[in-house]
């Protein structure tokens, strides 16, 4: 998802891919969403980061990884 605003927040998806595990509220598959989000401050790059974030693929519930 990108944002078509000059400054502030960017989002955009890098790759999808499944993860090992289930789900422990539904059981389903997850998988693992690698997203780059960058900080504009009016067309100039501030901040890059790249994150892996894990959701369900049944009940679309954002999962949090603990050690």
């Amino acid at each position: 998802m990108q944002s078509a605003l000059p400054c502030g927040k960017q989002e955009r998806e890098l790759r999808r891919v499944q993860a090992p595990g289930v789900c422990p509220h539904c059981g389903g598959k997850v998988e693992a969403i690698d997203v780059e989000s960058k900080w504009r401050l009016c067309f100039l790059a501030v901040c890059s980061k790249i994150k892996r974030k894990y959701h369900c693929t049944l009940c679309a519930r954002r999962l949090v990884l603990y050690y």
